[in-house]
C-alpha cells in the first residue's frame, strides 16, 4: 500500500487538480485509489453517503477515483462564518464554530481524527492521494501543522511539490519554499510538477536543468495549460467565462459568505444560458431570473444585500416579470425574519427578512445533511411537468414554517418512500424557494425550471458527463507530460 502527497507553493497553484488527474489516471489502470485532504478550508461541500459533510474538492477527487465519497476523505473540513471564525467539522460533523487562535490550539486534538481517518483509508486502498492545503511554507501555520508537512512527517509520506508558473516567479516559489522547510521535510520532497505552462517547452529547458542541478531533486512534469477546463470549483468562484448563451440571462449576487455555488455549474455551462455573478455592491443588472444562493451566515449576508438596496432592485425585477429563486440560505433570506436564538451562525439574534414569501427561519443547533431525490411540484411551477423528477442534497441548519409552504417547490422521499413537501411557491407562480442544492444538475430538472425560468425547447446539458469528460482529459494530461517511469511505482510494476 502506497502514499502520495501533492503540496502547493501556493493556493490554488493546482493541488486539487493534480490530485483528481493521478486519481483518474490510477483508477484506469486498475489501481485501488482514493483521495484524503486532512484538513480542508472551503464554503464548498458535499454530502456523503455515510451522513457527513466534506469538501466538494474530495467528492470531486472521489468520482475522478471512481469510487463513492466519504468522510474519512476529509476528516477536518472548516467553513469560514467570519473573517476571524470557521464552524468545524470533524469527520463529517459539527463540533462546534471556534475563532481562528482557538482552532489553532486545537489542532493537536484534530490530528487523532487525521490519522484516525487515515489509517481506514491506508487499509482499504492501494494508493491514498494526499492534498495539501495552502503552502508547506506558511511559517505562522508550522505549529501542529495537520495540512501539510506535519501530517507527511507524522505518516512518512514523500510529497511532491506542484506550483503554477502561469502566475509568474515559479522558479523562486519552488525554490523559496524548500528553503523555508526543514532538512527532514526537504528530504521527502521528491520532485516538481510546473503547472499551466504556455508555449514552448525548449524555451523552459534551461531552467528546469537548472532547477534540478540546484535542488537535486527532478521535475516529475510540465503540465501545460488547460483552456476551457472546468471541474467543480473547491471554493473560490471561477472568473472564467464558460457560457455565451443569450437566450436566458441569470444573475446571481456574490454574498460574502456564499456558499455552494457549485449550485449553477450546470447553468454556467449551458450553452443558451448567460450566468452572471454579480457583486452585491452594483446595481443588478436586465436579466430575466435571480437566484439567491447559499449563505453560511445567512443573517449576516441578508443585511448586507439590504443595506445595498437589494430588495427595492428584487421589487422592480418582479415587477417587470423576473422570476426570483432562494436556494438554502437564499430561502432563509426570503421569508419574513430569520432567528438565531442559540447564535449557531454568530450572535444569537434575530434579522428581518425580505419578505416576498410568508413564512420564517429559526436557526438549530443539529445540521441537516442528506442527499434527497424528489419530484418537483408542477402544480405550482408552471409549466413544469407534474412528475418531473429531482435529485440533490441538504446542508442547513433551519427549519422554516408559515403559511407559504403550504405551496411547495418539491416533494422530497423519506426513506420508506414517502413524499414530504419542501421549499414554498409564491402564488403568482415567480418566486420559488428551496432547500434542496444541486437541482440544476439531473437533466430532467434542469429542463423543467429552465422552461419555468423562460428557456423553453431546451436542450438539458448532462452536467456529470461532461465532469467525467474533464476528469478523464486530466488523466490524459498526466500521462502526456509527467514522468511514466515515476508513475507506475505506483501501479505496481516493476
Amino acid at each position: 500500500m502506497s502514499v502520495l502527497m501533492v503540496q502547493g507553493t501556493t493556493s490554488d497553484a493546482g493541488k486539487s487538480t493534480l490530485v483528481a488527474a493521478l486519481g483518474r489516471y490510477f483508477a484506469r489502470r486498475g489501481v485501488s485509489v482514493a483521495p484524503f485532504k486532512p484538513q480542508n478550508m472551503a464554503l464548498n461541500s458535499a454530502v456523503t453517503e455515510d451522513g457527513g459533510e466534506i469538501g466538494r474538492a474530495q467528492a470531486l477527487q472521489a468520482q475522478a477515483c471512481c469510487v463513492i465519497p466519504h468522510t474519512d476523505m476529509n476528516p477536518v473540513l472548516l467553513k469560514p462564518a467570519s473573517d476571524t471564525g470557521a464552524q468545524v467539522i470533524i469527520q463529517g460533523k459539527v463540533l462546534g464554530d471556534m475563532q481562528a487562535l482557538d482552532y489553532h490550539r486545537y489542532k493537536a486534538t484534530a490530528q487523532a481524527a487525521v490519522l484516525d481517518s487515515f489509517e481506514r483509508l491506508h487499509k482499504q486502498y492501494d494508493l491514498v492521494l494526499v492534498e495539501g492545503a495552502g503552502s508547506p511554507a506558511e511559517i505562522n501555520l508550522r505549529e501542529n501543522d495537520i495540512a501539510n508537512m506535519g501530517f507527511a512527517e507524522a505518516v512518512d509520506c514523500p510529497v511532491i511539490l506542484i506550483a503554477d508558473i502561469d502566475r509568474g516567479g515559479v522558479f523562486a516559489h519552488l525554490v523559496g519554499t524548500l528553503e523555508l522547510l526543514s532538512e527532514s521535510e526537504r528530504a521527502r520532497v521528491v520532485g516538481f510538477v510546473i503547472n499551466r505552462f504556455r508555449g514552448d517547452l525548449a524555451l523552459l529547458q534551461s531552467g528546469l536543468d537548472w532547477l534540478e542541478e540546484y535542488t537535486g531533486k527532478p521535475v516529475l512534469g510540465v503540465l501545460p495549460y488547460l483552456h476551457d477546463l472546468y471541474l467543480d470549483a473547491e471554493d473560490a468562484i471561477s472568473t472564467q467565462q464558460v457560457g455565451s448563451g443569450s437566450k436566458l440571462i441569470i444573475v446571481v449576487p456574490v454574498l460574502p459568505r456564499i456558499s455552494n455555488h457549485t449550485d449553477f455549474d450546470a447553468l454556467r455551462l449551458h450553452p443558451e444560458v448567460d450566468l452572471q455573478f454579480v457583486s452585491v455592491r452594483e446595481p443588478v443588472p436586465a436579466c430575466d431570473w435571480i437566484i439567491l444562493p447559499g449563505s453560511k451566515n445567512v443573517r449576516a449576508d441578508l443585511a448586507y444585500l439590504k443595506e445595498n438596496h437589494w430588495p427595492t432592485q428584487l421589487e422592480r425585477h418582479l415587477r417587470y416579470g423576473g422570476k426570483l429563486t432562494g436556494i438554502c440560505g437564499g430561502l432563509q433570506m426570503l421569508g419574513k425574519a430569520v432567528h438565531d436564538p442559540e447564535g449557531i451562525e454568530g450572535e444569537p439574534g434575530s434579522e428581518q427578512g425580505l419578505g416576498f414569501l410568508d413564512y420564517t427561519t429559526t436557526l438549530q443547533p443539529e445540521k441537516s445533511l442528506k442527499n434527497v431525490t424528489g419530484l418537483l411540484c408542477g402544480e405550482n411551477l408552471k409549466p413544469l411537468e407534474l412528475d418531473t423528477p429531482l435529485k440533490g442534497y441538504e446542508i442547513h441548519c433551519g427549519i422554516s414554517e408559515g403559511p407559504a409552504m403550504n405551496r411547495p417547490a418539491v416533494y422530497l422521499r423519506d426513506k420508506s418512500g414517502n413524499l414530504r413537501p419542501d421549499g414554498a411557491v409564491s402564488a403568482d407562480g415567480q418566486i420559488f424557494a428551496t432547500y434542496v442544492h444541486g437541482l440544476f444538475d439531473g437533466q430532467a430538472a434542469q429542463k423543467a425550471l429552465l422552461a419555468w425560468g423562460g428557456l423553453s425547447d431546451s436542450t438539458a446539458l448532462d452536467l456529470n458527463v461532461h465532469r467525467q469528460q474533464q476528469l478523464d482529459r486530466l488523466a490524459q494530461t498526466v500521462e502526456d507530460h509527467m514522468s511514466r517511469a515515476w508513475l507506475e511505482q505506483f501501479e505496481g510494476k516493476p
